[in-house]
């Protein structure tokens, strides 16, 4: 297996460092060969000259303007895809692998042919969580996804298990709605076969779409426990700021009018006539710019940057 690892820094050199780390620390299985790509998206700190001096050794591709998850992603990927790689491993820079995360991999869900995307189960790092409920022991073991669901009457992904503590029962590999873009573990016939991330999408529910249209391609998409890892989970565009609002309300319009039930269309029409009168000023945006077709970054990202 030639595993090809893609990782999207923006601004977070930190955080970055720190998974670029667990990933040099951790176990090459035999039988798996591993290269990493890293792409700045535009950063305006110090991020490429921390990162090259800690690791000269990882591709480093910087980006001239922010190109969004989806557009960020896309140039690291076509990069990696240069080495000809067999599987694509989507990587947030705020998370931590431990030292069997690449052999979980290497005996993971994805040996089986007719899965082309693999999803892991994915805990709170210690002190990201978002409640304090948890005793001291717990801390580690707190889901923040094991899977993910798509409710289609309201056109939401959810990570599956959010928020319970690992008492062991997940075992099971299991079909699932969609593979978050945290960490997805991905079969290089797929994107040969349906293409990359959806640039239209920018930020959020990229994973959704790109999910959707592996399925209807004829791919599995699993949850497999084995691989496991941690993620810091950001709260800077979280829900309830004009970035979330705007582009949570414009992409649910672009994939929902495109793979949700006739039902659920009309009443996301009809939802968006609201937005447009009585929205937030984010939604009300997001909405007209649905319909100009100005997708993308959008007239929003324009003036907030």
């Amino acid at each position: 297996m030639r595993l090809a690892v893609v990782i999207l820094n923006y601004n977070t050199p930190g955080d970055t460092i720190a998974c670029l780390k667990t990933l040099k620390q951790a176990k090459i299985p035999k039988g798996l060969y591993v290269e990493t790509t890293l792409v700045d998206n535009a950063s305006t700190d110090d991020s490429v000259d921390l990162i090259k001096s800690k690791f000269p050794e990882v591709r480093l591709i910087e980006n001239i303007t922010n190109q969004g998850f989806a557009g960020g992603n896309n140039v690291g990927i076509k990069a990696a895809l240069e080495e000809n790689p067999t599987h694509i491993l989507l990587l947030n820079p705020d998370t931590l692998i431990d030292q069997n995360f690449f052999v979980s991999i290497l005996n993971s869900a994805i040996t089986n042919p007719k899965v082309g995307i693999v999803t892991p189960l994915i805990y709170f790092a210690k002190g990201y969580e978002f409640h304090q409920k948890y005793a001291k022991n717990e801390l580690g073991r707190v889901v923040w996804s094991a899977g993910g669901r798509i409710d289609w009457a309201n056109v939401y992904g959810t990570n599956a298990h959010v928020d319970e503590v690992d008492q062991g029962q997940f075992e099971k590999i299991e079909d699932t709605d969609f593979a978050t873009g945290a960490c997805m573990l991905i079969r290089r016939q797929v994107i040969d076969q349906i293409g990359l991330l959806n640039q239209n999408y920018f930020l959020y529910l990229e994973d959704l779409e790109f999910s959707q249209r592996a399925k209807r391609a004829g791919w599995r998409i699993v949850f497999d426990p084995s691989i496991k890892l941690w993620h810091k989970v950001s709260q800077s565009s979280g829900i309830g700021s004009s970035l979330n609002d705007y582009f949570i309300t414009r992409n649910r319009l672009l994939f929902g009018l495109r793979y949700a039930p006739l039902r659920t269309k009309l009443a996301l029409l009809r939802e968006a006539i609201r937005f447009l009168i009585f929205g937030r000023p984010a939604q009300k945006t997001a909405v007209a710019d649905f319909f100009t077709f100005k997708l993308g970054r959008g007239s929003f990202l324009g003036r907030q940057t």
